[in-house]
């Protein structure tokens, strides 16, 4: 598989179009400068800044691996739009996410995958639940399936709530070497009938140099946290290493998937 090079581009936003309450930190559609509109996730909602790392992270895991997800864009806001807007729910939202957040290409007309009416093809699913195991993704699952069907294809959506060893950074290590119990609650698992071959593409496709590139594109800003003096640079290693230590145990991962598969039948 050609070697997958991450870049991603930054525009300002410009208008604030409307919430999406459904979300629990509360994105919502904005349209930027270059004339596209986009899902804002914000840098001060819910769990913050990390969770746009493990959005970014996961996104771009998904997409170096061959599957679809909305494009990912840094998009930059000002404290102009908290200003004239008048509820105070999303006007402090608004405002302590002043700088650096990060966007998803909005899909016009998209559905959320169901389970029962929707189609999936094996080998899709089977690297949907090793790119979850992978980034210890705990929310797809059929009450909140974070997939979408777009031009009858499926995009992935919403990886904010991977890569939790992240909130405790102490211990990362033993943590990356931990199995995946949750992967039996999740959405395409009765679909994934492929994993050994998905396990195989997963490790052709991603490397230790494709997790530090990725990890590479997280603003310095996203890792800084008050009262913590670790450099950004020996963070994003920290990123990197974990996702490569989680990738050598990926037969582990895989052999875990199949038996919860089996189990669920």
């Amino acid at each position: 598989m050609q070697s997958y090079q991450p870049e991603l581009r930054t525009a300002e936003v410009i208008r604030y179009v409307t919430p999406l309450r459904e979300g629990g930190s509360l994105p919502a559609i904005v349209e930027a400068d270059d004339g596209f509109l986009y899902v804002l996730k914000f840098r001060g909602a819910g769990q913050g800044k990390k969770a746009l790392i493990a959005e970014l992270i996961g996104g771009e895991l998904a997409r170096a691996i061959g599957l679809k997800v909305p494009e990912l864009v840094f998009l930059n806001l000002d404290d102009s739009f908290s200003k004239t807007e008048p509820d105070e729910e999303i006007q402090d939202l608004l405002k302590f996410s002043v700088g650096l957040n990060l966007g998803l290409h909005y899909l016009s007309g998209a559905i959320t995958y169901d389970p029962l009416v929707s189609t999936v093809d094996p080998l899709t699913a089977s690297k949907v639940v090793l790119l979850d195991s992978l980034i210890t993704n705990i929310d797809r699952t059929v009450k909140n399936t974070n997939l979408l069907s777009w031009n009858k294809e499926l995009w992935l959506i919403d990886h904010g709530a991977a890569l939790y060893f992240h909130h405790a950074w102490t211990g990362w290590e033993a943590h990356a070497e931990r199995s995946f119990p949750p992967i039996k609650d999740h959405v395409l698992l009765e679909r994934a009938t492929m994993l050994t071959e998905a396990s195989r593409q997963l490790q052709e496709a991603l490397s230790t140099q494709t997790f530090a590139a990725i990890a590479g594109l997280i603003p310095d800003d996203w890792l800084q946290e008050g009262g913590d003096d670790q450099p950004a640079a020996e963070k994003r290693a920290v990123y990197a290493a974990y996702l490569s230590k989680k990738l050598a145990n990926i037969e582990s991962l895989t052999k875990e998937a199949e038996d919860a598969r089996k189990a669920s039948i």
